[in-house]
């Protein structure tokens, strides 16, 4: 497994080793004792998955501390822009955001860190997105922030009109409005 840091604190971009051969392909998602042994979060309690359309995008979403959530996301199949902001308040990241494209053929994984709000935009036809976390989903600190703010300026590849985004992530607050807990 390769790890690879962003210019986020804790965001990290992780590379499986894949066996593949004339059947196909066999590689570990996910190993504790080696997510332990990396120092990386274990104790995963909730797996997510969402199917998607081209240009549908999820997020910005994140829930409140003491309820924050780490984040493992794949993609099973089908190609995303995965993307996290910073809001930690003290971090030397705080604001800014970070995306990788991640697809079922790459197989890279992005494990975001608590305090950041995650989102993702879906560049193929469509796209199955898979996730753990190591929190529960707390409907009572769920919060999100507007994907098209321009404070944080998330380049989406696509004119923010043209994007399918839910009612709710539509009227999202700004980064400026939104609730934030976090301290680093």
């Amino acid at each position: 497994m390769l790890i690879r840091e962003t210019d986020i604190p804790g965001l990290l971009v992780i590379k499986p080793k894949v066996f593949e051969d004339a059947r196909g392909y066999f590689y570990e998602s996910y190993n504790e004792r080696v997510f332990r042994e990396k120092g990386l979060p274990t104790g995963w309690v909730q797996d997510n998955e969402s199917r998607s359309g081209i240009n549908v995008i999820r997020g910005l979403h994140y829930q409140l501390s003491p309820y924050a959530q780490a984040k493992l996301i794949r993609v099973l199949a089908g190609t995303i822009l995965d993307v996290a902001v910073d809001l930690r308040q003290g971090s030397p990241a705080y604001g800014r955001w970070s995306g990788i494209e991640i697809s079922s053929e790459n197989r890279l994984q992005l494990l975001v860190p608590k305090g950041c709000a995650h989102g993702f935009r879906v560049l193929s036809r469509t796209a199955t997105v898979f996730y753990k976390c190591d929190e529960f989903y707390n409907p009572g600190a769920e919060r999100g922030i507007l994907f098209s703010d321009e404070k944080i300026g998330i380049d989406w590849g696509i004119d923010p009109s043209a994007a399918i985004v839910s009612e709710k992530d539509m009227n999202a607050p700004s980064f400026a409005d939104a609730d934030n807990n976090f301290y680093i």
